[in-house]
């Protein structure tokens, strides 16, 4: 049962450090207001990730969702963050004009439409979830929990780590190509999330 609880921390950890959208959101409001308000987004998106948790766990124990719905569900998570790209991509500087808002909606949605995460959910932690729930009760929220704590605290860790280099990230000749990358960033996992689900669409 320890075992089971650790393997779940750990997949909680490995996922937090991933750079993906969240992350990349965090990072991006790091430089814009600092590590306060980016608790924000990462406690959000822990609350979100959360109910893909739970209704991953549900959807596996009764609905059967096919594959092909969550690639689907990736074309449109792409579209999103090239909706976000596009934003933080017009960034110049850092003021109350320029800065890219992450809405607590904007959030949901990135991370909602992200079919890759529910598949995470879906094929890696779910299973395991389900197997210990056989083994104690409450088992499989129990799982569900470790993992959201392990991948808080990588997130926030991270999170941390990145904000001690603000002061020199914030520099205005520095801002513009930092935040291109951002943009970028967001660009590519849109382009990867799309390729993949084409792929699995057409082959």
């Amino acid at each position: 049962m320890g075992n089971e609880l650790t393997s779940a921390f750990i997949l909680g950890l490995i996922g937090g450090v991933i750079p993906g959208p969240v992350l990349t959101a965090t990072f991006t409001e790091i430089l814009q207001s600092g590590i306060p308000k980016s608790m924000r987004i990462i406690l959000w998106a822990m609350f979100t990730e959360t109910v893909v948790a739970l209704v991953s766990l549900f959807a596996l124990s009764s609905m059967g969702f096919s594959e092909k719905f969550f690639q689907g569900l990736s074309i449109v998570g792409a579209a999103i963050l090239i909706w976000i790209s596009t934003s933080i991509w017009k960034v110049n500087k850092i003021d109350t004009e320029e800065k890219v808002h992450f809405s607590l909606a904007k959030i949901s949605a990135m991370i909602m439409a992200n079919g890759v995460l529910w598949t995470f959910w879906i094929t890696v932690c779910v299973p395991k979830a389900i197997m210990l729930s056989q083994k104690m009760a409450f088992g499989s929220f129990l799982f569900l929990v470790f993992v959201e704590i392990g991948w808080l605290f990588s997130t926030v860790l991270v999170a941390f780590v990145f904000s001690r280099f603000r002061k020199v990230l914030s520099s205005p000749k520095v801002v513009p190509i930092i935040f291109k990358i951002f943009a970028l960033t967001f660009a590519y996992f849109a382009a990867d999330m799309t390729y993949k689900s084409l792929k699995f669409f057409l082959t």
